[in-house]
């Protein structure tokens, strides 16, 4: 039966690559065919679901000679169109797991120009459904040329997971105590949302991510040297976030609920309505999540004496969030598709931290014993209205896209701290407070035109302009003996960022039959400035840049392939990088940015080779990066004390590594997938005479195996990080292990999943720092060990048959190669 399988699947390839070389473009009109008057159409539907059938081939043979004369694929309302002279004809139509169907006595001549066959309904072919729906489900890792692809919605350690705990389980990508994402041990990686910029990240990657529900999120691509048709930046590459949506015609939807310890509850649903010209979709969750977590630091600081310091740190992280999504597809006709969509996220965040300080002189004498406690409520609104156009032109693949979005990001924190000194019985000390109001507006306009003007050949130029503009009224106070509030000393802002980034880019594109390169330049013209109300700070950055791309590619078979690929990168200075006043919830570790910082410029080249086996697809590549104007955020401390944290450019870094991807299907109920990462960083810089580098060798595994018992799902999934040096001391090991199961219940319409996350309590985070007047050793945990369950419900979709639907914002990133 496999073998069936295999010859059907490698014939049905073969014809539509001959109908592609030979046949007229399908589902539009114009062509070379738009001049002639001779027209077949018909539109392809599955009898059971009324659902279009997209990618469907329509083979168009003489009577006569029984020879292929014409061709074509339906589109994604399964209309297909074909443009043949007059003739006697017969046609074949055909869709994988679906029985082949032939129309009879097909005549075009003067009398009879156009023949509409109208809607033709196919039914699944029973003899091949069973082996072809376990084939055509999406692997959690698909591995393409150009990018690594995710399907997180497959893998059960995501479930009731936010969307920084999912990147924290995909290959090559870490989340650091803070919640940042790095990719490849750099953290200058560019986030996007369905192929652009997306206020779901909010002004904080990390707090933007944390809130935004996995249940929402289809895909999630990695691209690791992105083509000169991206933003040039983030040095490390991009990783883009592709949320569902969905585009069969009639109703359809699906709803989860999640319920978990510690309390994490939540609700998500999608829909979407599809008739005649109108494509609607909408969107909404809501979740309810409790991160309780802590850790601790040991400091012994030089100053004028030396001083021990032990700080606990524990804390609760709430906050509830509701994210509710809203669009239309118009299609104005099948060469012109209007769409508007709009977003609204709404998160109240409650955290709750208590610190408790010890401090001992060298004689182990105690000399201090402070608790302080921050109650913070923080309040984020956001909203995003986005207007997209698209022209399909003369020619397959040939279209014009415009698009234009605002964005708009609110958020108000308030902390209120008191504090006391335990080695006494006097009342609280001191009572403080603070309130940071930040905004964040953009706006972005694109343009991109795609013109495929030769066989194999294909050029694509486009514009893309941001304006954007972030404020930060950031005010601590204290009281005084007689109940006044005061500001604090030092610690009060006023800070204006703006940015305004215009780019233009030019791609040259040559497949042929084992070659195939393409060639991209990308200019950027960057406007940045600064100033800081309280002091009367300016500052001014402008400059242009060229970012050029590069790709080469080899077929040595339908199995093999190899590519080489370069890409330069810039990474500028985030904005909490540039705010001077940027923390007060520990005045023993304070963190600030620093205005004077300039941007990280990077070369990255890299080198891989693609296997894809009947059973498995196995990826192997080398990569090599060089960068200059590297940003470190390095710790001093005047007292031995207390520590700031400031990032500055500090000098130059080369990061030299090799990679591997692998999915295997050893057996009909067995799946492996894992990834390998080693990689060497060598850093070398300064900061104010002091010599800071770093020669360091790690590694980061990644294994993940699935078994399928009858209707039961199994997955066990772990990863590993070795240790690696820093340029001011050693982030250790860490590992951590995940469980889940999930079985179909209600005849395959639902689906009960059951997860255990950190199985072993061991995602910790630790290290230790070195500097002139002091050392630390710190450990810190995010979140502790997760258990809960989920249930999901589908209303006309089926779960594991896989049609090639193509998400939103997949068209601007799939076709490097």
């Amino acid at each position: 039966m496999a073998k069936k399988i295999f010859f059907f699947l490698f014939f049905q390839i073969y014809q539509l690559g001959f109908i592609n070389l030979y046949a007229q473009p399908s589902g539009r009109p114009g062509g070379s065919g738009e001049s002639n008057p001779f027209k077949i159409t018909g539109q392809l539907m599955d009898k059971e679901s009324g659902s279009p059938l997209e990618y469907a081939s329509a083979s168009l043979f003489s009577v006569q000679d029984s020879s292929l004369v014409d061709g074509a694929i339906t589109n994604e309302g399964g209309v297909f169109t074909i443009t043949p002279r007059p003739g006697k004809y017969y046609l074949r139509l055909q869709f994988i797991s679906y029985k082949q169907k032939f129309v009879n006595n097909l005549v075009l001549n003067r009398e009879n120009k156009v023949i509409d066959l109208g809607t033709i309904n196919m039914l699944p072919d029973s003899e091949t459904l069973d082996e072809v729906v376990v084939a055509a489900k999406r692997d959690q890792m698909q591995l393409e040329l150009d990018k690594r692809v995710f399907n997180v919605s497959e893998n059960l350690s995501n479930v009731g997971a936010n969307a920084s705990e999912i990147m924290d389980n995909l290959p090559s990508v870490s989340v650091d105590v803070e919640g940042n994402i790095s990719l490849r041990g750099s953290g200058n990686v560019r986030i996007l949302v369905n192929g652009k910029p997306s206020g779901l990240v909010g002004i904080s990657d990390a707090n933007g991510l944390r809130q935004l529900q996995g249940n929402l999120i289809e895909r999630i691509e990695v691209i690791t040297n992105p083509s000169a048709r991206y933003d040039a930046e983030g040095s490390a590459g991009i990783i883009n976030i592709i949320l569902k949506k969905e585009r069969e015609k009639g109703f359809n939807g699906s709803f989860t609920t999640n319920l978990g310890y510690p309390a994490n509850y939540g609700f998500s649903g999608s829909v979407n309505y599809r008739a005649g010209n109108f494509n609607v979709f909408g969107s909404y969750g809501i979740n309810y999540r409790e991160n309780p977590g802590g850790g601790y630091s040991r400091r012994i600081g030089f100053g004028t004496d030396t001083l021990i310091t032990h700080i606990d740190n524990e804390r609760v992280r709430s906050d509830v969030s509701h994210t509710y999504r809203l669009g239309t597809d118009y299609y104005i006709n099948e060469n012109n598709i209007l769409t508007a969509s709009g977003l609204v996220k709404i998160a109240n965040e409650e955290n709750t931290t208590d610190i408790t300080y010890y401090d001992w002189d060298v004689n182990d004498a105690l000399l201090s014993n402070t608790f302080r406690k921050d109650f913070e409520k923080e309040d984020d609104d956001n909203y995003e209205y986005q207007l997209s156009y698209r022209r399909i032109m003369e020619g397959e693949g040939h279209e014009l896209t415009a698009d234009f979005q605002y964005r708009s990001n609110d958020e108000t924190e308030r902390s209120s701290i008191d504090s006391a000194n335990l080695l006494t019985d006097s009342d609280q000390l001191m009572y403080q407070r603070s309130i940071n109001v930040q905004g964040d507006k953009n706006i972005m306009m694109q343009l991109d035109y795609v013109n495929p003007f030769a066989d194999g050949k294909k050029i694509e130029v486009g514009y893309r302009g941001t304006i954007r503009k972030i404020s930060s009224d950031y005010l601590v106070e204290q009281i005084d003996d007689q109940g006044n509030w005061y500001p604090y000393e030092n610690f009060s802002n006023r800070f204006e960022y703006d940015e305004n980034v215009h780019a233009a880019y030019g791609i040259f594109e040559n497949k042929m039959d084992k070659w195939g390169y393409q060639l991209g330049i990308r200019l950027e013209q960057t406007f940045i400035s600064t100033y800081q109300r309280e002091t009367d700070i300016s500052s001014d950055k402008n400059y242009l840049n060229a970012f050029p791309s590069a790709f080469v590619s080899y077929k040595f078979d339908k199995m093999r392939s190899i590519q080489a690929s370069y890409s330069r990168r810039i990474s500028r200075p985030r904005f909490w990088y540039l705010n001077p006043f940027s923390s007060f919830s520990d005045p023993r570790n304070i963190r600030t940015g620093n205005t004077d910082l300039d941007p990280e410029y990077a070369d990255s080249y890299e080198l891989g080779t693609l296997y894809n086996l009947e059973t498995a697809s196995i990826y192997v590549g080398g990569y090599y990066r060089y960068t200059t104007g590297v940003i470190d955020r390095i710790e001093t401390s005047e007292d031995g004390y207390s520590t700031v944290s400031t990032p500055y450019n500090i000098g130059t870094a080369n990061a030299y590594g090799i990679e591997t991807n692998f999915s295997v299907d050893p057996l009909d109920w067995l799946n492996i997938n894992g990834n390998a990462n080693f990689y060497r960083a060598i850093t070398k810089g300064e900061y104010k005479d002091i010599e800071l580098k770093r020669d360091t060798y790690t590694a980061r595994f990644r294994l993940n195996n699935k078994v399928k018992i009858g209707k039961v799902n199994i997955q066990l999934s772990g990863w590993y990080r070795a240790p690696e040096k820093t340029t001011q001391g050693k982030r250790k090991s860490m590992y951590a292990m995940d469980l889940g199961s999930n079985v179909d219940v209600m005849k395959g319409n639902g689906t009960l999943t059951f997860f255990m996350k950190d199985v072993f309590n061991s995602r910790r985070y630790r290290g230790s720092t070195f500097s002139t007047n002091f050392i630390e050793e710190s450990e810190f945990q995010w979140r502790s060990r997760q258990v809960g369950m989920s249930f999901t419900y589908r209303i006309n979709q089926k779960k594991s048959r896989s049609r090639g639907e193509r998400g939103e914002g997949e068209g601007m990133d799939g076709g490097d190669f």
